[in-house]
C-alpha cells in the first residue's frame, strides 16, 4: 500500500464537473490527463506534510485548471470508468474549489495540503502513513508526527467538550431562572392557579414515572402494567390536587382510586402480576398522594401571618396583608430552603466531594451532603428572621433540617428509579435539566413534612 492508496480510501468521492466516478478521486485522471497544479489554496491555510517517493508526477484538488497533455503520469492509474482522454477535463467554474485534500508529487517527495480544521483528517493521514510504509518513514519522524497527530486531536476535543459544558451550563441557567420566576409568580397567586399548575405537573411527572416503570431496565424483572392502567393512573394523580383544593382531604379520593386501579388490574387479559399492582400503587401514592400537601400547605394554611412585616406593606391590588397567609410564608421558606440545598450541595460536592454518599447516586459526596444541610438551615433562619415565622429560632433550625431531609430523601428515591431503569433522565422536556421528575424530585416528599410540622408540631410545642 502506497500513500495514494492510502489517501485515496480517506477521500469519498464527489461530482465533479457533471461527472461522478465510482472510484476513489485519486485513481480517475486518464493517462492522456495531467494536471497543472496551484500549490496554494486560494484564501485557505494549509499545513505541508512530507513524505519520500520516488515519482515525478503533479497532483492536486485545490483550486486548479487541467490540461491535455501527454500520457507520461504513468503513476496515476487508469479506471475503466473515466471519460474519454480526447476530452479535457475543467472545472465547470474557473478557480472553483472542488475538494478540500491537495497533493503534490515531485521527485522523490510528496507534499499532501490538508487544511487546518480537520485535525481528525491529519492524525488518519499521518498514522495510516506510517503504519503503512515504514521502511520509506524515517522511524523517528514517523513517531514524532503521529504524536503531534494525537496532540492536536486531544486539544481540539477537550476544547470541543469544554465548549460543549459550557453550553449546557448557560441553557441550564436560563432556564432555571425562568422555571423560577414561573413558579414564584404561581405560588404568590396560590389558589386555583397554584392547583391547577401543580395538577399540570403531576400529570406529566406521572406519565414519566410509569414510562419508566415500562422502561427495559425495569421490566427484565417485573411486569409492568398495561398502558392503560398507567393513563387511569396519570389522570387520577393530575385530578387529586383539585380535589384536595375542594374537599380539603384526599384521603377518601385516594382510596377510591387505587380500589379501582386495582381491579382493573385484575381483572384484566392474562395474568395479573404483583408488580404491576406494587408500581401502579406506588405511582398512585409517588405522583399523586404526596404532592397534594402542597396544595393542604399553600392553600389549606390560610391563617394570616401577622407578625410578617412585609405583609404590612403589601399593596392592596395584590391582595393587601391578609394575603401573606402561613401557608404562603411556610411555602416560600420551604421551597428556597430546597433549592439552596440543591445549589450548596452542588457547590460543596464539586469543590470538596471525596467520600461518595451511597451507590445510589455515586455523584454525591457526604462533603456535598453536609454543605447541602448547612445551606438549607441558613436559607431557613434568614428567612425566617424577614417573615417573622416562625418566631423560635429552634423551630426555624427544625423545619430547614426537615425540608433538607425531604429534599435528599426524595432525590435519591428518584435516582433509585432510574438507576433501575438504566437511564440518566426521566425524560427530556426541560433543555438542560431533564424531565419534570429529575426538576422535582427533592419537592415530592418536602410537601408531606413541611405540611406535618406547620399542622401539628408548632401547635404542640407553642412555637
Amino acid at each position: 500500500m502506497n500513500v495514494i492508496d492510502i489517501v485515496s480510501e480517506l477521500v469519498a468521492p464527489k461530482p465533479f464537473n457533471n461527472f461522478h466516478y465510482p472510484c476513489h478521486p485519486l485513481t480517475l485522471l486518464p493517462p492522456s490527463l495531467a494536471l497543472s497544479a496551484n500549490a496554494k489554496t486560494i484564501g485557505r491555510t494549509t499545513s505541508t506534510y512530507s513524505f519520500p517517493m520516488a515519482t515525478t508526477s503533479y497532483l492536486g484538488t485545490g483550486r486548479y485548471k487541467l490540461l491535455t497533455l501527454s500520457p507520461s503520469s504513468s503513476n496515476l492509474r487508469s479506471c475503466c470508468c473515466r471519460p474519454s482522454p480526447s476530452k479535457p477535463l475543467a472545472p465547470a467554474r474557473p478557480g472553483s474549489r472542488v475538494c478540500n485534500l491537495g497533493s503534490v508529487f515531485e521527485r522523490h517527495k510528496s507534499v499532501i495540503f490538508l487544511p487546518q480544521n480537520a485535525a481528525s483528517m491529519h492524525r488518519r493521514v499521518i498514522t495510516a502513513v506510517a503504519r503503512a510504509e515504514p521502511d520509506r518513514i524515517d522511524e523517528g519522524n514517523a513517531k514524532q508526527e503521529v504524536g503531534k497527530g494525537h496532540t492536536l486531536s486531544a486539544k481540539e476535543d477537550s476544547g470541543l467538550e469544554l465548549k460543549e459544558k459550557t453550553s449546557q451550563l448557560k441553557t441550564r441557567i436560563v432556564f432555571g431562572l425562568g422555571i423560577g420566576i414561573t413558579a414564584g409568580g404561581i405560588v404568590f397567586a396560590g389558589g386555583r392557579v397554584f392547583t391547577v399548575a401543580l395538577a399540570a405537573v403531576v400529570f406529566v411527572g406521572a406519565r414519566e414515572y410509569f414510562e419508566l416503570v415500562r422502561s427495559h431496565g425495569i421490566t427484565e424483572g417485573m411486569t409492568p402494567p398495561p398502558r392503560y392502567v398507567s393513563r387511569v393512573c396519570s389522570v387520577i394523580c393530575a385530578v387529586m390536587p383539585i380535589l384536595t383544593l375542594y374537599l380539603g382531604q384526599i384521603d377518601v379520593s385516594v382510596t377510591f382510586a387505587a380500589f379501582v386501579v386495582a381491579m382493573a388490574l385484575l381483572l384484566q387479559r392474562g395474568i395479573p402480576r404483583f408488580a404491576q399492582l406494587s408500581s401502579a400503587m406506588f405511582g398512585l401514592f409517588y405522583c399523586g398522594y404526596l404532592p397534594c400537601f402542597w396544595v393542604k400547605l399553600r392553600c389549606g394554611l390560610s391563617a394570616p401571618a401577622l407578625s410578617t412585616t412585609i405583609g404590612a406593606t403589601w399593596p392592596i391590588l395584590l391582595g393587601g396583608p391578609a394575603h401573606w397567609t402561613v401557608g404562603l410564608v411556610a411555602t416560600l421558606i420551604s421551597i428556597s430552603s430546597i433549592i439552596a440545598a440543591d445549589s450548596f450541595a452542588f457547590l460543596g460536592g464539586k469543590t470538596f466531594g471525596r467520600t461518595p454518599l451511597t451507590s445510589i447516586s455515586p455523584k454525591k459526596t457526604w462533603e456535598g451532603t453536609f454543605a447541602g444541610l448547612g445551606g438549607c438551615v441558613a436559607t431557613s433562619v434568614i428567612l425566617s428572621k424577614n417573615f417573622c415565622w416562625p418566631t423560635s429560632l429552634l423551630s426555624a433550625i427544625a423545619f430547614g433540617f426537615l425540608n433538607f431531609l425531604g429534599s435528599i430523601f426524595g432525590d435519591l428515591t428518584e435516582s433509585m428509579i432510574k438507576r433501575d431503569a438504566g437511564v440518566k433522565d426521566s425524560g427530556s422536556l426541560i433543555p438542560g435539566h431533564g424531565g419534570i421528575l429529575d426538576r422535582v424530585d427533592s419537592y415530592v416528599f418536602t410537601g408531606a413534612l413541611a405540611y406535618s410540622f406547620v399542622k401539628i408540631f408548632l401547635p404542640l410545642y407553642g412555637v
